[in-house]
C-alpha cells in the first residue's frame, strides 16, 4: 500500500473514494473530512447512502482510528452525515438527492454585473487596485512624505504602550473613541483650526472616508438631494451613491462653492458637502462672504453642512484658514478631519466633531457598523500629540512641502507654460493644471502611467456632463530632485510637437 492509499471496497451502495497523503502538511483528519464533503458536494455520494464504519475505513486507509473518528464527528456536527441506531452512518437524508454540478466556477467565469446586487452599489465603478498599493511615484495624490516621518519616535511610543498594556484594553472600547485622544484633538482644533467643541463632541473614526459614511447614514435618507462641489472629491460621490442620495452638482469658482447657484438648483437640499479651507481638486479657499451665505442657507433650509478639512494644516503664503465650523452659531456643521494626510495613510485615524444633540445618534450608528475603534493607534497618537511630536512634524513638513510646491509651480510655468493654467497652488499637497488643449485628461493619464507618472484626471471629479479637462498633481511624496525630470516627461504628454 502506498502513502496515498485509496479504499476500494464497497459498503452498501457507497464506493468510498477516500484517499490520504501522509506527506501532506494537512492533517489526516482534515483530508478525510474534506474528501467526504467534496464528494457529497459534487454528487458522488447521495443522500441516504451508507458510509464505511470508522473502524473499517481506518483499516482500509491504514491509519489510526482517531483521525477517522474526528472527521466523522465533524461531518455529523455539520449535517453531512447522520447516524442511525443499529444501522450505521449514512449520508444525511436532508441533503439534495440530485447530483450537483461537479464543476466549481472560478472567479473568471463570473461576468461582472451579471448577478444582482443592491441597486445603489451597482452604480459604483468597479474596484481597481490603487497604483500606490504596489509602488509610489511622482504626483500621486494623498501621499505625504513618508521618509520624513519620525518613525523611531513613533516606534518607541508603540513599544512603550505594548509593554504597559493593561488587560482592560483588550476589551471593547467606547464607540466614540478613547477620551484622552479626543481631549488632545479638542485642544488642537481649538488652537490651530478655530473649531469650537468639547471632547465629548468628538468621535474617533477609521479615516475621513468612514466619517463621511457615518455622517451620511445619520443625516440623509434615500433619494435626499444633497449639494456637492463641482468638481469635487470623488469618494464623496461614492458615499452618496451607496446611500442612494441625489447629488446636486454646484459649481466652484475662485471663491469656492457658488451658494447662490446651489439655491437655484435645489434650495431644499438636505446637506452640502464642502471643503472650504482647501477645496479638492481645485484647491481654492471659500471666501468669507460665501461662508456666511452657506451658513445662512443651512439655517433657513434646516440643512446640514459637512465640512471636510482634510489637509488644511499646510498653507504656504499665509496662516491656516480657520474652519467654517467656528463661525457656525446654529450647530448646523459636522466637521471632519484626518491624520492620514499629515502623518501616514495606514494610520487610518480621523475624527468627526458632532453637534451636541446628535452625539448619541452618531454613536449608535458607529456601534452598529464596527462597535469601536482599535485602541493601540489611538493611545500612541495621544502620546505623539501631547509630547509635542505632532506639532514639530507639522512645522517641519510645512517647509518641505512649501519648497516642493514652489519648484513644481516654477517648472510647470517653465516647461509647459501657456499649454495649461495652474490653480490651487497655495495650500495642501496637490495643485491642478487646467489643460488648454483638446487632449483628454484620461488619455494623458493612461499614457503617463506607462512612464511611471501617477497623474489624476480632473474630469473624474465631476458629477455632471462636459467636465473640464485637467490634471491633479500631488507633490507630497515627490522629492524636489524628481520634479524637473517628471515635468519634462509630462510636457511630452501634454504638448504635441
Amino acid at each position: 500500500m502506498t502513502s496515498s492509499t485509496t479504499a476500494k471496497r464497497h459498503f452498501g451502495a457507497v464506493p468510498p473514494l477516500i484517499s490520504v497523503d501522509r506527506n501532506s502538511q494537512k492533517s489526516l483528519y482534515r483530508q478525510i473530512y474534506e474528501a467526504f464533503r467534496t464528494r457529497i458536494f459534487d454528487g458522488e455520494l447521495r443522500a441516504g447512502q451508507l458510509v464505511p464504519s470508522t473502524r473499517q475505513l481506518a483499516l482500509d486507509l491504514r491509519v489510526s482510528r482517531f483521525p477517522v473518528l474526528n472527521a466523522y464527528a465533524q461531518l455529523l456536527a455539520e449535517g453531512y452525515f447522520e447516524s442511525r441506531m443499529g444501522a450505521g452512518t449514512f449520508i444525511a437524508s436532508s441533503l439534495p438527492g440530485e447530483p450537483r454540478s461537479q464543476h466549481r466556477k472560478t472567479a473568471l467565469e463570473f461576468t461582472a454585473g451579471a448577478r444582482p446586487v443592491a441597486a445603489h452599489t451597482s452604480t459604483l465603478p468597479l474596484y481597481a487596485k490603487p497604483s500606490w498599493a504596489d509602488h509610489l511615484g511622482p504626483f500621486q495624490l494623498g501621499q505625504p512624505e513618508l521618509n520624513a516621518f519620525p518613525l523611531q519616535v513613533w516606534s518607541k511610543l508603540v513599544a512603550r504602550y505594548s509593554r504597559n498594556m493593561r488587560v482592560q484594553e483588550l476589551q471593547y472600547g467606547d464607540a466614540m473613541g478613547m477620551k484622552p485622544l479626543r481631549e488632545a484633538i479638542a485642544v488642537y482644533l481649538g488652537t490651530a483650526r478655530g473649531v469650537v467643541c468639547e471632547a465629548d463632541q468628538i468621535m474617533i473614526v477609521n479615516g475621513s472616508q468612514q466619517a463621511l459614511d457615518i455622517t451620511t447614514r445619520v443625516l440623509l435618507d434615500r433619494g435626499t438631494p444633497v449639494w456637492v462641489e463641482e468638481p469635487g472629491y470623488w469618494l464623496v460621490h461614492h458615499v452618496l451613491k451607496t446611500a442612494a442620495c441625489q447629488p446636486i452638482p454646484v459649481p466652484v469658482d475662485s471663491e469656492g462653492l457658488e451658494v447662490a447657484e446651489g439655491i437655484k438648483l435645489s434650495a431644499k437640499a438636505r446637506a452640502a458637502f464642502v471643503a472650504p479651507s482647501h477645496q479638492f481638486p481645485l484647491g481654492v479657499t471659500m471666501s468669507a462672504s460665501r461662508r456666511f451665505q452657506l451658513l445662512e442657507w443651512a439655517e433657513k433650509a434646516g440643512a446640514w453642512i459637512i465640512e471636510d478639512d482634510y489637509d488644511s494644516e499646510y498653507r504656504y503664503d499665509s496662516s491656516p484658514i480657520s474652519a467654517l465650523q467656528g463661525l457656525d452659531r446654529n450647530s448646523r456643521t459636522i466637521y471632519i478631519g484626518t491624520f492620514s494626510k499629515v502623518l501616514f495613510p495606514s494610520l487610518r485615524l480621523g475624527y468627526i466633531v458632532i453637534p451636541p444633540d446628535l452625539v448619541e445618534r452618531f454613536a449608535a450608528v458607529r456601534q452598529a457598523m464596527d462597535l469601536c475603534p482599535s485602541p493601540v493607534n489611538q493611545a500612541v497618537l495621544t502620546d505623539f500629540i501631547r509630547q509635542g511630536h505632532f506639532g514639530r512634524h507639522i512645522r517641519k513638513m510645512r517647509e518641505v512641502y512649501r519648497e516642493r510646491r514652489r519648484l513644481l509651480v516654477s517648472e510647470i510655468r517653465h516647461q509647459i507654460g501657456s499649454a495649461c493654467t495652474i490653480v490651487g497652488g497655495e495650500a495642501g499637497l496637490h495643485l491642478t493644471i487646467l489643460l488648454n488643449s483638446q487632449v483628454r485628461d484620461t488619455e494623458i493619464t493612461a499614457r503617463a502611467f506607462k512612464r511611471k507618472l501617477w497623474l489624476s484626471p480632473l474630469s473624474l471629479s465631476y458629477v455632471g456632463v462636459d467636465p473640464r479637462q485637467g490634471l491633479v498633481l500631488g507633490y507630497g511624496n515627490t522629492p524636489t530632485s524628481q520634479i524637473p525630470e517628471a515635468l519634462r516627461l509630462l510636457k511630452t504628454l501634454v504638448i504635441k510637437e
